[in-house]
Formats: C-alpha cells, structure tokens, sequence
C-alpha cells in the first residue's frame, strides 16, 4: 500500500508541475498575442464586444498551442 501511495503522490506531483507551468505558458502566449493583435484596454472601453471576441479567440488559440505542445511531445 505504500507503494501505491508514493507512486500516486508522485504522479500527483508531476501532473500538477505540468498544469502550472501549461497555465504559465497560456498566460505568456496570451500577453504576446494580445501585444501582437492590438488588443488593448482603449478598445475594451470602445468596442467591449469586439475586444471579448478577440480574447476569447486569443485564450481558445493559446490553450490549444499549449496543449498541442504537452501531448505530442
């Protein structure tokens, strides 16, 4: 049983090291393409929808990068 318990631990470990630094990675793709794209706080104010659809699409295509990275590596 512990056995089992440390290689759970250990594995619990691991999958939190790697959704930490996936969040990270998302969050640095996101800034860089939101620098990229022009989507700023001026358009937040001015076009409120306009700037959730770009960021939303932003969020969507960074996750999905991230994710591509972690499972075909």
């Amino acid at each position: 049983k512990i056995s089992i318990f440390v290689v759970d631990w250990k594995l619990t470990e691991h999958l939190n090291q790697i959704d930490q630094e996936s969040r990270e990675q998302v969050e640095m793709l996101m800034k860089q393409m939101v620098e990229k794209q022009g989507v700023t706080e001026e358009l937040k104010v001015q076009n409120q929808t306009k700037w959730v659809r770009l960021m939303n699409n932003i969020k969507a295509s960074a996750e999905e990068m991230v994710l591509r990275e972690i499972l075909y590596i």
